[in-house]
């Protein structure tokens, strides 16, 4: 539950990925980081984000922890929740010549390593309206796209006709890092999202 004070605890999945990175930017912001590993430590939590690295590594993590049954109904039952790159492919309830799907909770279809392998990696900045006036670096590497999205889905963000950020209820989910950029305003946008849960 969200203290008087706004400050929050926030939930960093930490399997692989930019696992320090996002902790370093809640830390900047005054809240407090949780390292997120076994199903306890979903207990105490505002919000949840979900970090970059390998999807189908994390996927098999979160099943051999028995982490993914438990993340899912939180998911469902409202906890705010931020996908990031590996994170929005473990949210898609589609991905791209690819049966098996992981928390299934988003209306979206991912393409996995669309933008390309490692070299093809990038950054642009590009404003996103809901998120701030002013341009944001947006970081892509190895990034996956959304193909698909049911009406359910608002979208936050297009690159040359490809979505890379959207939003569904208490979910949101980017291609892009914002942890590797000293930019806050993507996390301060999606905690301000978290903290409304609250009103």
């Amino acid at each position: 539950m969200l203290k008087e004070d706004g400050k929050m605890k926030v939930g960093v999945l930490s399997f692989q990925g930019g696992v320090i990175e996002h902790l370093n930017h809640i830390k900047a912001l005054g809240h407090t980081g949780i390292k997120v590993k076994k199903e306890e430590d979903l207990n105490d939590i505002d919000a949840i984000i979900l970090p970059g690295g390998e999807s189908t590594t994390i996927g098999k993590l979160l099943k051999m922890t028995g982490l993914i049954k438990p993340l899912k109904e939180k998911i469902e039952s409202g906890l705010p929740t931020w996908g990031t790159c590996a994170g929005m492919i473990l949210l898609a309830n589609e991905i791209e010549g690819q049966e098996e799907k992981y928390l299934n909770t988003m209306d979206i279809k991912v393409e996995r390593n669309a933008f390309g392998t490692q070299i093809d990696s990038f950054k642009i900045h590009k404003i996103i309206k809901e998120v701030s006036e002013e341009n944001i670096e947006l970081v892509f590497i190895r990034a996956p796209y959304i193909t698909e999205v049911k009406e359910t889905v608002e979208i936050l963000c297009e690159l040359d006709n490809k979505i890379v950020a959207a939003k569904q209820k208490n979910i949101i989910a980017t291609a892009f890092h914002p942890e590797l950029t000293n930019d806050l305003s993507f996390l301060s946008y999606f905690l301000k999202s978290t903290a409304e849960k609250f009103k």
